[in-house]
C-alpha cells in the first residue's frame, strides 16, 4: 500500500513539474510612441498571431470603451468569436504625440516559432490600420524597435 501512495504521489509531482515547464512565460514592457496626429484617442489592440496571419490571444487593448471595439474591425471577429474578459489588459487609449508604457506577458514557447505581435489602431472618424506596426516574435525583431505604419510611430519591447 505504501509503494502504491508512493508512486502516486512521485506520478503527481512529475506531472506538475513538467506542467510548470511547458507553461512558463515571460513579461515585457512595452513601450509605445504615438504620432503626432489630430484627432480622438486612438484604440490600439496587441494581439499574438500565428505564422498564417490568424489571431491566437489578445494581450492587451488600449482603449477602454467597449462600444469602440468594432472599430478595430480584424481583430473584433476574433473577440467576437472567441469572447474573453479583457478587463485585466484593457488601459486608456492614446492621444497623438503621447506615450504608453504597459506590460505584457509573452508564452516563451512562441518566441523564435513564426509568431508576431500586432499592433492594430483605429482612431474616431479617421483610417483603421490593421496592421499600424507587428514585431516578429525573434530574439532580434524583440531587441529593435518597431517602426509603425500609422498612429504609432514606434514599439519598443524590454524583458522585465
Amino acid at each position: 500500500m505504501n509503494s502504491i501512495i508512493k508512486t502516486a504521489l512521485l506520478s503527481t509531482f512529475i506531472c506538475l513539474i513538467s506542467f510548470q515547464t511547458s507553461a512558463q512565460s515571460s513579461k515585457y514592457k512595452c513601450m509605445l510612441q504615438m504620432s503626432n496626429y489630430v484627432g480622438e484617442g486612438a484604440y490600439i489592440v496587441v494581439s499574438l498571431v500565428n505564422a498564417k496571419g490568424a489571431y491566437e490571444k489578445t494581450l492587451y487593448v488600449m482603449g477602454d470603451d467597449k462600444k469602440w471595439y468594432k472599430t478595430l474591425k480584424e481583430w473584433h471577429k476574433f473577440y467576437s468569436k472567441k469572447p474573453a474578459n479583457i478587463s485585466a489588459i484593457t488601459g486608456a487609449s492614446v492621444t497623438g504625440g503621447d506615450r504608453s508604457i504597459t506590460t505584457i506577458e509573452i508564452d516563451d514557447a512562441k518566441i523564435n516559432s513564426g509568431y508576431k505581435l500586432r499592433f492594430e489602431s483605429a482612431v474616431e472618424d479617421q483610417k483603421y490600420h490593421t496592421i499600424d506596426a507587428e514585431i516578429p516574435l525573434t530574439s532580434e525583431g524583440i531587441a529593435s524597435k518597431t517602426e509603425g505604419k500609422g498612429y504609432i510611430r514606434y514599439v519598443r519591447l524590454n524583458k522585465i
